[in-house]
C-alpha cells in the first residue's frame, strides 16, 4: 500500500500547534482527522456534493473499520501529503486507503485502511453501493490501476 503512484488524489496539510501532544509530535488521534480530510476531498473531487442536505438523504455511509499504521512521527509545522484512493468496492461497502508522507523528504508517516458501509436511512440496514457511485469511482480511479472493480 505504500506505492504512491497508485494514488490519483493527494492534498497537503500543515501540522498545527494544537495537534501536537506532550511528546512534541502529532497526537495519534489527529491522524484520523488527516485521513478523513483526504477522504472528503477525494469524494468532492469525484463530483459529490457533501453538505447536511446530501448527507441526510434516503441513505447514508458509515465507517465500519478504521485502521492506522504509524510509521514515523509528524512534527509541528511539517507539510504533509495525504494520498487517498478507493481500493475496492464490494456489494454494500467500499474501502479507502490512505498514505501520509512528509512533503520535504517523502518520509512515510502513516497508512490507513477505512471501510465504509452504505446504509438505508431508516433501519440502518446495509444496501448495495449505488451504481452511480461505482461509475464515478471507476472514471477517476481506473479499475486496472486502483484495484476498483468495474
Amino acid at each position: 500500500m505504500t506505492d504512491r503512484t497508485r494514488f490519483r488524489h493527494v492534498i497537503q496539510l500543515r501540522v498545527r500547534n494544537y495537534e501536537i501532544d506532550w511528546q512534541g509530535i502529532v497526537h495519534n488521534a489527529v491522524y484520523l482527522h488527516y485521513f478523513e480530510t483526504g477522504r472528503v476531498a477525494y469524494l468532492e473531487n469525484l463530483g459529490l456534493e457533501l453538505n447536511i442536505v446530501t448527507i441526510r438523504n434516503e441513505s447514508h455511509v458509515v465507517v465500519a473499520r478504521n485502521e492506522i499504521d504509524y510509521d514515523s512521527p509528524a512534527r509541528f509545522g511539517e507539510l504533509l501529503n495525504v494520498f487517498t484512493r478507493i481500493s475496492g468496492i464490494g456489494t454494500t461497502s467500499f474501502t479507502f486507503e490512505g498514505i501520509i508522507d512528509a512533503v520535504s523528504t517523502g518520509r512515510l508517516i502513516a497508512r490507513n485502511v477505512a471501510v465504509h458501509v452504505w446504509l438505508e436511512k431508516e433501519g440502518g440496514k446495509p444496501i448495495r453501493v449505488p451504481d452511480e457511485f461505482r461509475a464515478m469511482v471507476a472514471r477517476f480511479d481506473s479499475p486496472g490501476d486502483a484495484g476498483v472493480p468495474a
